[in-house]
């Protein structure tokens, strides 16, 4: 909350000048501050890369540094062009560019076809540079398929790409991947929970700009207390150069082989759906909409960057996505910070040493501080996931199968081996798969065929579908709906004349804005239509189902002597004294206590005041009511939300 509202302010400084937070330029000592924190938070993903291809290639251990001083200055280009931008270049968002994991093992299978050592390096810097290009001049092509990322894509995407990282923090936590892993180690817990603790600390308790570097701060901490206990070492500090500049073509001229440009390509596609899940996400966190030209712009950097990466003895680029949870965490959204991070990035490039240092933080303090960022990023996934239309049972098979594969590959990462080579790159990565699912489950259930919409009325066998609804009469769809409201009709009329409906969610708004759009004397004349609460009326039937279904939810319709002498001198009260009866959404309140307190409370608002309180408990029932309908319509979402009331029945 705290974060939120630094937030607020820093926008509203901004915004006052008319600048957007994401292009307000900070002062330069805190872009400097926040800038290295995005550079720790990077920086062990950035090194992983070249140190898997290295040892999996055999390289020696000074073109390893050569191969890591080369990719952090290359990532430092790469974000400068993505944040800042230049013609139709970059997408001018907060985002960090980093190696693309995805290329991890089609580059190593590359690398040993050829030979292995230098000779893989080479053809794979050949097919790096040419898939560069290729994504380039593919970037306008692609970014017309943005009607293909609904939310129910884009949520899915980030979602999985939050969840799939958390392995990653977690191995860190423990000590680091490999050998040097040990989940036993109460150190190793330690250094992670206490990391976490201290990040958590300082949002907690701290405001301002002590709380927007609270993950440096938790890392710098972190790291000198376990230099303190002997557990981080410096000594490769003392052991590299202070100047290492990487120039064009170190290891020689590339080489170019057809079958690795190919695969080559197919990873830069695959990183293509990443990076546009990565787009979206920061356009929600930094509150900017993000178009077809955006999508654009961001591949396009994508693409020069690759390919100058493969220039500068680097690899292919994409957006960061452990920077986009420390966007949303610290919720600093001007794109300058990036480019301040890029403009170290270059500088660590250039000074080894420099680097040297930022290597010796241990393992399990980067993994603690890792955990919130990773998880930051799925949380942008849910709230992104709350805009599709769940009544849709289709978006819920979407959703599903796509983590539930991504997670499958994330935690069985040995599956990649039971699939012919050219699905390596497909099953090797819980986000790839994950995402390409999500994509092509998209196309098969809403692009492919007659699209009948969700079931939003009726019963199992014999339900009324959201493209029947935009077909029906006004008569037809009075009588479908009428049972969401009592009495008069008129808001269910005015109502159908807003179709056609694009989901359930705008179906849901039509008849709100219809009732919140009548005069006075029709809601008048509509809310004297609903009952009084505990009414025998009501208990009976009489007044309808509906109407019963609402009451019965809290036991109205059967209260014992005095609750119901209680109720009613309450409502009889409420009535003499407005003209009108007491409307109250009882699904919405926990008990026969809390109706009582509530109603004796407006007894004494004023008649204007209790007028509106009204139409918004009636918009409550109705919604409640139109949810009674997409249940009774979905024998699988209703028996997922099945209620005692409907068990009853």
């Amino acid at each position: 909350m705290k974060a939120l509202q630094r937030s607020n302010r820093s926008e509203k400084r901004a915004r006052a000048a008319g600048v957007h937070p994401v292009d307000e330029v900070l002062p330069a000592g805190k872009l400097a501050v926040y800038g290295m924190q995005h550079v720790l938070a990077f920086y062990a993903g950035a090194v992983i890369v070249p140190i898997l291809l290295a040892n999996a290639i055999g390289l020696s251990t000074d073109q390893l540094i050569h191969l890591i001083n080369a990719d952090l200055f290359t990532c430092g280009i790469a974000s400068i062009i993505q944040s800042v931008g230049f013609w139709k270049v970059g997408v001018r968002l907060p985002l960090l560019q980093g190696v693309t994991f995805t290329a991890v093992s089609p580059m190593i299978a590359i690398g040993l076809a050829a030979g292995g050592g230098t000779d893989g390096l080479l053809v794979i810097y050949g097919a790096v540079i040419v898939a560069g290009l290729a994504t380039f001049f593919i970037a306008p092509f692609f970014s017309r398929l943005i009607r293909f990322f609904p939310p129910v894509v884009t949520g899915s995407v980030i979602t999985i790409i939050g969840l799939a990282l958390l392995p990653v923090a977690a191995a860190d936590a423990t000590g680091g991947a490999g050998p040097t892993s040990d989940p036993t180690s109460g150190r190793n817990l330690a250094y992670a929970l206490g990391t976490l603790a201290l990040i958590v600390a300082i949002q907690r308790f701290f405001k301002g700009f002590m709380a927007t570097v609270a993950v440096l701060v938790g890392l710098v901490v972190g790291t000198l207390v376990a230099w303190a206990l002997g557990d981080a070492h410096f000594d490769s500090v003392n052991e590299a150069g202070w100047v290492g500049v990487t120039t064009p073509f170190h290891f020689g001229w590339p080489q170019f082989s057809f079958a690795a440009i190919v695969s080559m390509i197919v990873v830069m596609l695959i990183t293509a759906v990443e990076t546009t899940g990565d787009v979206f996400a920061t356009g929600e966190i930094v509150e900017k909409r993000v178009d077809r030209e955006d999508i654009a712009r961001a591949l396009r950097a994508d693409g020069l960057a690759t390919t100058l990466g493969g220039t500068l003895n680097s690899f292919p680029y994409t957006c960061f996505a452990e920077n986009v949870g420390l966007v949303r965490l610290t919720q600093v959204k001007s794109r300058w910070v990036v480019a301040s991070a890029g403009a170290i990035m270059i500088l660590l490039g250039l000074l080894p040493k420099a680097g040297a240092i930022v290597a010796g933080i241990p393992h399990p303090v980067l993994g603690g501080a890792a955990l919130a960022m990773f998880a930051t990023v799925a949380v942008v996934g849910f709230q992104t996931l709350t805009k599709v239309d769940f009544h849709d049972h289709r978006n819920v098979v979407i959703v599903a199968t796509s983590v539930g594969l991504a997670m499958y590959v994330t935690a069985q990462p040995q599956v990649a081996q039971a699939v012919p080579d050219w699905a390596e790159i497909i099953f090797g990565s819980g986000i790839t798969l994950g995402s390409l699912t999500a994509i092509l489950l998209n196309i098969l259930f809403h692009h492919v065929g007659k699209d009948f919409g969700p079931a939003v009325a009726g019963m199992p066998g014999d339900s009324v579908r959201l493209d029947q609804v935009n077909q029906m009469s006004r008569t037809e769809f009075v009588d479908t709906f009428a049972g969401l409201f009592q009495g008069p009709r008129w808001m269910v009329e005015r109502a159908w004349q807003q179709r056609p409906f694009a989901d359930t969610h705008a179906l849901r708004r039509a008849f709100q804005d219809a009732l919140f759009g009548g005069s006075a004397e029709e809601q008048r004349q509509l809310i004297e239509s609903y009952p009084d609460l505990g009414s025998r009326l009501v208990a009976d039937g009489i007044i309808g189902e509906e109407s019963l279904r609402d009451q019965s939810s809290r036991g109205l319709t059967h209260l014992a002597e005095p609750d119901q002498e209680a109720l009613t001198a309450l409502t009889d009260a409420y009535r003499e004294r407005f003209g009108f009866p007491l409307v109250i959404s009882v699904r919405d309140t926990p008990s026969l206590d809390r109706i009582l307190a509530e109603g004796a409370s407006r007894l004494g608002n004023c008649e204007r005041q209790e007028h509106a309180a009204a139409l918004i408990e009636i918009a409550k029932i109705a919604g409640h009511r139109f949810d009674d309908f997409l249940r009774e319509a979905n024998p699988i979402h209703s028996a997922r939300t099945r209620t005692p009331w409907s068990s009853q029945r």
